[in-house]
């Protein structure tokens, strides 16, 4: 159960899905949560009403928030430290990706990632679904279901329960790329 694993969630304001309005992440090491931040971020573009009901937050809510670059500061170590996993990750990956697009950030190429509900689908076959609330319930686990914050942590327990299972992360690891805001493609054997 060795490595560094770089749990994160991210809520947005509207389905552009280019700002953020709310970051987790939780950082997983030795087998344990050791870290864990929450930020509510200004992501200086309108709201829509679908993303407010499902996570409560509003304009008046972060108006007085980092935006995400003032964030991306504190995030960028973070995020350098380890291996990015998400659940659903090509939604978190490809916010990410047009936040530091959009914002004129350059971080890198390429990073790997891995999903928590890709590895659940293969680990877990069991299931009807694999959505995050259900994954949770089937673990015992709390959430708060579109708090990134809550989100994060439950990413970062269901790869825990599946590395205590014996999960070995190597099939599960993809490239996501930065600049085309997409999974990369393997090179294909000859």
């Amino acid at each position: 159960m060795t490595g560094r694993y770089i749990a994160f969630d991210v809520e947005t304001p509207n389905s552009a899905n280019n700002r953020m309005s709310d970051i987790g992440v939780t950082v997983v090491e030795r087998g344990e949560v050791v870290e864990q931040y929450d930020y509510l971020v200004n992501p200086e573009t309108w709201f829509a009403s679908f993303n407010v009901a499902l996570t409560g937050i509003t304009p008046e809510i972060v108006a007085d928030k980092p935006t995400f670059p003032q964030l991306w500061r504190e995030l960028e170590p973070l995020f350098s430290s380890g291996l990015l996993v998400a659940h659903n990750a090509p939604f978190d990956m490809s916010v990410l990706a047009k936040c530091l697009r959009d914002y004129g950030i350059r971080w890198r190429p390429s990073v790997p990632y891995a999903c928590t509900c890709q590895m659940s689908r293969r680990l877990l076959p069991q299931l009807s679904n694999h959505k995050l609330n259900t994954l949770c319930d089937f673990l015992g686990l709390e959430l708060d279901h579109h708090r990134a914050g809550s989100d994060s942590l439950a990413c970062g327990e269901i790869l825990l329960h599946h590395l205590r299972s014996g999960a070995n992360m190597i099939p599960f690891i993809r490239t996501y790329d930065l600049i085309q805001i997409r999974t990369a493609q393997p090179a294909r054997r000859r």
